[in-house]
């Protein structure tokens, strides 16, 4: 297996390619590619695309969804390719390349969600649009977030983990060369939830592989993540759905809404999203019902279990697991506590990478037990958690980590626990900053969508500052309704937020700064 970019492996290949015998910059035909020797891989297939004006690709059905049409709007070389590692391995992957009159010179490989197995084709395009030569991989399996594909197959727990997105990345390297005659000159990492963990794995494992890494919304922490996803599941529905401590989802918008009430205004701006829940104590116990049951009350055991949701996961001493929900994500919990069945990705986790029991039941769950269990067993294989990364920093990479006040999928306190922990490792707060910025997002959900700013180009403000030195103090986000933008506001550097100057427009970012709040 190859663990570096530079390794001998790959300079001798680079060596051999006398297939392809081109000056800088000259492109070999996309048809030649098909003859490209790869070890551990195959291209199955490398086609020529011409529009024009407007390409239609029909996409194959996937475990996320079925079959679609996507616009490409310029011409590419569409490579098909898979690569076995192991006896156990195929991880499919492709690679699009631009003409060589419009390729910028450069690597977007582009990441995934969940445990899903399928290439992310809209992110292709996008990316390709851009003028990067772009990849994408199914991390060695086709499936959804139904985790089956790992019992008994730990070669492909470690493709999904790991090894997949090396290998990508190591053989579209060898195809760009041999396709343009040179490498490219910078290469970047663009993805968010699994594709932020991917990222930061990247970072850690593969410090050679990227120059910059965009990770979004990262699920880095995988055993912890899944334990307290399962928890937030066991304790909304472990005594079902007619049981008094379950919240019905018909009370979430009161939830909500008496969040707000107890901390929009907090951060000097009433506009239905919560600058920084956490300078905000909101406790579910004031909107307890004095009397009987209603629509705009929550009883003593529903405010309990709205109390666990939001404090987390913990060992049975008290030490946190993972965060909670943070306020203002109220309108998301029907993903892990609405019911009748428990969220089904951590419930998977559990049954088939864990326990590999397809019959384990989440009644039976402990989280302090089982969240140990999988710790010991797979966190090795599939966490990314190293805050040391002296190696990915040394030459001159750089990472923008951003992340949700309202995630509800993966708590925003993950990644400033991150953060943080990356900070003390790398000689402080001023330091780390030098190579490595968290950007938090009020109001946005998980990657994306939610009542606040939830729109933004995180991947030019990584080039700006790989390549030009300028280092991103802020980075202007948008929110549409109906197609029409109604709102911009300046995302900050942790620990600064964006505090609103006293006059104008609330709605317009020329009117906040970045700064250390006082609220």
């Amino acid at each position: 297996m190859r663990h570096r970019f530079g390794s001998f492996v790959y300079m001798a290949l680079l060596a051999g390619l006398a297939l392809f015998p081109a000056s800088v910059a000259a492109q070999q035909s996309c048809d030649s590619l098909s003859s490209l020797k790869i070890p551990n891989a195959t291209i199955t297939s490398a086609v020529s695309i011409t529009p024009p004006p407007d390409l239609v690709m029909e996409l194959p059905a996937g475990p996320a969804g079925p079959g679609s049409k996507l616009d490409v709007a310029i011409p590419l070389c569409r490579v098909i390719v898979f690569s076995a590692p192991t006896s156990d391995s195929h991880i499919n992957f492709e690679l699009w390349l631009p003409p060589a009159a419009s390729w910028n010179g450069k690597f977007e490989a582009v990441g995934n969600g969940g445990f899903i197995g399928q290439i992310g084709y809209g992110a292709l395009a996008t990316a390709l649009k851009r003028g990067y030569a772009t990849a994408a991989t199914d991390t060695g399996h086709a499936s959804g977030n139904d985790e089956s594909w790992a019992l008994g197959h730990p070669e492909k727990l470690a493709d999904w983990a790991y090894r997949a997105v090396h290998e990508m990345t190591v053989d579209s390297k060898l195809i760009i060369h041999a396709f343009y005659g040179t490498e490219p000159k910078l290469s970047y990492w663009n993805g968010c939830s699994t594709g932020g963990k991917q990222g930061l794995t990247e970072a850690q494992r593969y410090p050679n592989d990227y120059d910059g890494i965009v990770a979004g919304a990262p699920a880095n922490y995988i055993t912890h993540l899944q334990a307290g996803s399962e928890y937030i599941s066991w304790v909304a529905l472990k005594d079902g759905v007619d049981s008094p401590s379950y919240i019905p989802p018909a009370k979430y918008a009161m939830l909500h809404k008496a969040a707000l009430d107890a901390c929009d205004a907090k951060d000097g701006v009433t506009d239905g999203v919560i600058g920084d829940p956490t300078r905000c104590a909101f406790d579910p116990k004031t909107i307890q019902c004095k009397d009987a049951d209603g629509p705009a009350c929550l009883t003593g055991p529903q405010v309990k279990t709205a109390q666990l949701i939001y404090a987390g996961a913990k060992y049975s001493d008290g030490k946190e697991i993972f965060p909670g929900f943070e306020s203002g994500s109220e309108l998301g919990w029907g993903g892990m506590a609405a019911g009748p069945a428990p969220v089904s990705i951590a419930t998977g986790f559990f049954q088939y990478m864990v326990f590999s029991d397809p019959n384990w039941d989440f009644h039976t769950f402990n989280v302090d037990r089982d969240t140990r269990t999988a710790d010991s067993r797979i966190g090795s294989v599939v966490n990314a958690i190293d805050p040391n990364l002296k190696a990915f920093e040394a030459r001159g990479g750089k990472i923008i980590i951003y992340h949700g006040w309202s995630d509800q999928a993966i708590a925003p306190l993950n990644s400033i626990n991150y953060y943080g922990e990356v900070t003390s490792k790398m000689g402080g707060a001023q330091k780390a900053q030098e190579f490595v910025r968290l950007f938090m997002v009020p109001g946005m959900g998980h990657c994306q969508g939610g009542p606040g700013p939830n729109t933004f180009d995180s991947l030019t403000a990584l080039e700006q500052w790989r390549e030009h030195n300028t280092a991103p103090e802020k980075i202007i986000a948008s929110h549409s309704t109906n197609g029409t933008q109604d709102i911009t506001r300046p995302l900050c550097p942790y620990p600064q937020a964006a505090i609103y100057k006293g006059t104008g427009s609330t709605n317009d970012a020329a009117n906040f700064t970045c700064g250390n709040p006082n609220w």
